[in-house]
């Protein structure tokens, strides 16, 4: 018989939300891959779609990392078909990024799929609560982007999306 092994830190909130991480990324991933996207890719086509075109610049801003890795997943995009860089008219050093059709056709199934997985999340939870996790949500995302913290949410997005491997066929 299996011994019940547990985690020390099973009662740590921390710990939690690290599992509750996991299982969404895990749950978003199974479903992008039959879009045939990996976790990460679906943040810039949500921000294009939602923004327009953007400067690399803009895009790191946005999603909070640094612009190599904008332009590593932007590199990918790409390659799909889903994205296309082209410089500013004003300033040829600037690239703006912006969707193409079959990018924003993908982003359309993007938020239908990000919507299933929002109502599985919720669903045993009202509108009160579903308020207050949000507000204790961004707290906790302040409180661990402080300045002078050294890990900063930045640092955990820019590993999420440079960890991203090419979907297998």
């Amino acid at each position: 018989m299996a011994k019940d092994i547990k985690h020390p830190a099973e009662k740590s909130l921390g710990w939690l939300l690290l599992q509750a991480a996991r299982a969404h990324r895990n749950r978003v991933g199974d479903k992008l891959s039959s879009l045939g996207l990996f976790a990460g890719q679906e943040q810039v086509l949500q921000t294009l779609d939602s923004s327009g075109p953007l400067s690399m610049g803009e895009l790191a801003g946005v999603l909070r990392v640094r612009p190599p890795t904008v332009s590593k997943a932007v590199a990918r995009l790409s390659a799909l078909k889903l994205v296309r860089r082209r410089s500013q008219k004003e300033d040829g050093r600037v690239i703006r990024v912006e969707l193409t059709a079959e990018g924003k056709e993908k982003a359309t199934q993007i938020e239908t799929l990000w919507s299933e997985i929002e109502q599985d999340l919720l669903i045993d939870m009202d509108s009160k609560d579903q308020r207050r996790l949000r507000k204790m949500l961004r707290r906790i995302a302040r409180n661990l982007t402080k300045p002078g913290n050294p890990a900063t949410a930045l640092e955990e997005m820019e590993s999420e999306i440079d960890s991203i491997s090419e979907p297998t066929s």
